[in-house]
């Protein structure tokens, strides 16, 4: 394990690896609807969204399912009841651990789902841990957005609500032409009323699911296209940034994906690494590109200070291109790069030579670890990695799991189900629910004996101190091999997925002392709310090159938004 700043414990003891069973695909259950959005919401429970017109086999009141809760614990999946459309939707969880599903679409006579562009579905905590008696509030005409908004984006802020940024007013065939160049927030800010981007409008037409990332000082980040800026909440202002080198373009229709790298102390010097998508240019109809045009294999990376901003971005390659990736940020620190394609490009049914009705073709089978602590050139690998035999194109979701892996589902780059095209809805040539299938990539932590970490309070406050119990396995503390081995605690939240950027997620290092016993850790929790927003997260406690199962946690007084500045400034 390579962490980048991270503060980290030394054993008292001396330590070896010991070796599992490596890195391992495992099919377990299908989904019953195709999970094109995927949120976890407790720590046995995830949500699962689809296109209401889909026609999934998972049924409810007479009628196809377009959302699902999937119990990570059975693998098995119970239909949510949801009212409007959540086509291409975003979400993310409020400081009182409220899930809110923002936007949608609505396609007249394609299903019995009211309109979803100015849904807000709301899933409030559930106790249940199969999720029985677990409901989904989903009435646009109480509770709405201001604006409708297709494609949007959503973010967790520091006062513990969603900031939601762009989208589309109406479906168009792929660029954004009917956009929606404004900022909302729920609950409301502002009066109700919509603030414009300028950002927003510059960064048309290939703008849409803007990745956005809350920085440690309360201020947010935005790429779109090839364009980044700083944006002020507070002050309503932007900073430009340098764009993304090259011309490579980041955001739908030209999916590359982005995340925020983890978060140490003391001071939480905030980078940004994005990686994907294409050097097509953004004037070049779309019947006048290819699904075979190269993805871009490119990533880079910016450190957000002023010395870094000056530098700019820091170029690397994949090992491949890939368009519709995702990067999911691993409890140890590496970043895995899993899903999308190495050729065409995102959306569906609008380039010259469809692969079925997919944009794109030649799915990326092996996932890659970047490794932010690295030396620039060596931070790639799949050295280790398994190759899965399952397409993740459009329409796919992934999220870390509290249990320490990774939950993959599903793939539909088709209106609605087709058994007959390569990336068809079953699958090629084959009878099996390819799609519906879900997976979860395995660490090798997964099949050794793990650490554990128990007993912290379930709510913990910004600025504070608290202990928790600990395990260590013998095999990672009674070696006389090496010496020194690395114990960190990890606080995440573990994000919203929807077309390759995973909304909200964030790591950040939790300063942690071991007692002489070995027995309990006492951890410092984030120094405010604009380090790590309020709201639920996992602590993850990782000891060399072995993670414990995350443990669930609601960080600041768990009130609902907004809530006032909670900790100290740094």
């Amino acid at each position: 394990m390579k962490l980048s700043g991270a503060f980290y414990a030394t054993l008292p003891a001396l330590f070896t690896g010991v070796a599992g069973a490596g890195w391992e695909f495992v099919q377990n259950g299908t989904s019953g609807i195709l999970a094109l959005e995927a949120i976890i919401v407790s720590p046995t429970l995830a949500v699962f969204f689809d296109f209401a017109g889909t026609g999934d086999p998972l049924m409810i009141n007479g009628h196809s399912a377009w959302g699902a809760l999937w119990d990570l614990e059975t693998n098995q999946v119970t239909a949510l009841d949801v009212l409007s459309d959540t086509f291409c939707a975003s979400g993310s969880l409020l400081s009182n651990g409220t899930m809110v599903s923002v936007g949608g679409n609505f396609l007249a006579g394609t299903s019995s789902a009211s309109d979803g562009r100015m849904a807000l579905r709301i899933f409030e905590p559930c106790p249940s841990a199969n999720g029985a008696g677990c409901t989904l509030f989903d009435n646009p005409d109480l509770v709405h957005l201001t604006e409708t908004r297709w494609y949007p984006s959503s973010l967790r802020i520091f006062d513990g609500s969603l900031m939601v940024v762009g989208g589309i007013h109406e479906a168009t065939l792929f660029y954004n032409t009917d956009p929606v160049n404004s900022f909302e927030f729920f609950p409301s800010k502002d009066g109700a009323v919509p603030r414009p981007s300028a950002f927003l409008e510059r960064s048309l037409p290939a703008n849409l699911f803007p990745r956005v990332f809350a920085l440690p000082d309360g201020k947010v980040f935005m790429v779109a296209n090839n364009q980044s800026i700083i944006y002020d909440i507070e002050a309503n202002t932007e900073t430009i940034l340098p764009d993304i080198p090259n011309g490579v373009r980041v955001t739908n229709p030209f999916d590359g994906t982005a995340t925020l790298l983890p978060l140490s102390p003391p001071l939480y010097i905030p980078e940004v690494l994005v990686c994907g998508g294409t050097n097509s240019s953004d004037q070049i109809p779309s019947a006048n590109l290819s699904s075979q045009d190269p993805a871009s294999d490119q990533c880079s990376r910016i450190v957000l200070t002023p010395a870094g901003i000056e530098k700019g971005w820091e170029v690397e390659r994949m090992l491949e291109g890939r368009m519709m990736p995702e990067m999911i940020l691993l409890p140890n620190g590496e970043v895995l790069i899993i899903n999308g394609g190495q050729t065409g490009y995102a959306a569906m049914s609008s380039v010259s030579d469809l692969v079925g009705n997919s944009n794109a073709d030649h799915a990326v089978f092996t996932p890659s670890l970047y490794d932010p602590s690295a030396p620039l050139g060596h931070r790639i690998s799949n050295e280790g990695l398994p190759t899965t035999d399952i397409a993740r194109m459009y329409h796919s979701s992934v999220s870390l799991t509290p249990s320490g892996n990774i939950l993959l589902a599903g793939s539909n780059p088709n209106p609605n189900v087709n058994m007959t095209v390569k990336f068809s809805t079953f699958g090629a040539h084959t009878t099996l629910c390819r799609e519906y299938r879900v997976q979860y990539l395995n660490p090798p932590y997964m099949s050794l004996a793990r650490p554990t970490l128990a007993g912290a309070p379930s709510k913990i406050a910004f600025s504070s101190k608290f202990t928790a119990r600990v395990t260590i396995p013998a095999s990672a503390g009674n070696s006389s091999v090496v010496k020194g081995a690395l114990l960190t605690v990890a606080l995440m939240d573990l994000g919203f997925s929807s077309h390759a950027f995973h909304s909200s997620s964030r790591l950040v290092w939790l300063e942690a002392t071991l007692s002489r016993d070995r027995k309990s850790l006492e951890i410092s929790s984030p120094p405010n709310n604009r380090v790590y927003p309020p709201g639920p997260g996992y602590l993850f406690l990782t000891i060399g090159d072995t993670t414990s199962a995350g443990v669930h946690v609601m960080v600041g007084s768990g009130a609902p938004p907004p809530v006032p500045d909670q900790g100290r400034r740094i």
